[in-house]
């Protein structure tokens, strides 16, 4: 037994070590996303729903793809475009409107152009800070871990387009 104990010491050393552990680089990243359903050119089209979410007050089973442009600063026109984020919302709050956010953050310019940060979590959308898990990432995130803080910046109750605010915290 008193030789396992080294060898556990030893194991769990290398392992925070490790890439695998989150690597030794923190990242943090501020952007805005822009979730665009208004015609002429939406960026997040709603795919799907339930018979239920034509009644709902949540828009409980709604599901909607995302292509929305990520950039530097709030104004969609006239900010550095930073990337794309890619993937799907869901309206999976019953009794609050709370999304299940699943996308990707692919960088096509910058510092990070050609790497990638995922995002999944629960996203209650009236609330003022919402934080969602950072699950993996590729290039200069490989191996990433972390969160994600979302803050609206606008939103447009008429059309629902939306520019929020995310600060990335990215361990790889």
């Amino acid at each position: 037994m008193a030789a396992a104990v080294p060898l556990l010491l030893l194991l769990a050393a290398a392992a925070a070590a490790s890439p695998a552990a989150g690597g030794g680089k923190q990242t943090h990243i501020k952007l805005y996303f822009h979730d665009v359903l208004s015609e002429p050119s939406p960026t997040a089209v709603r795919v799907a729903r339930a018979a239920v979410t034509n009644t709902s007050k949540t828009g409980f089973g709604l599901v909607t793809i995302i292509d929305d442009p990520l950039t530097e600063g709030p104004d969609l026109n006239s900010s550095t475009p930073l990337g794309r984020a890619q993937g799907t919302y869901i309206a999976a709050g019953k009794d609050e409107v709370a999304l299940l956010m699943n996308m990707n953050f692919v960088f096509q310019a910058g510092t990070y152009n050609g790497s990638t940060v995922a995002i999944m979590g629960r996203n209650p959308v009236f609330d003022a800070v919402r934080e969602m898990a950072v699950i993996g990432g590729t290039g200069v995130f490989r191996m990433a871990r972390g969160y994600a803080q979302a803050r609206t910046h606008t939103f447009d109750l008429k059309s629902g387009d939306a520019t929020v605010e995310y600060h990335l915290y990215i361990n790889h």
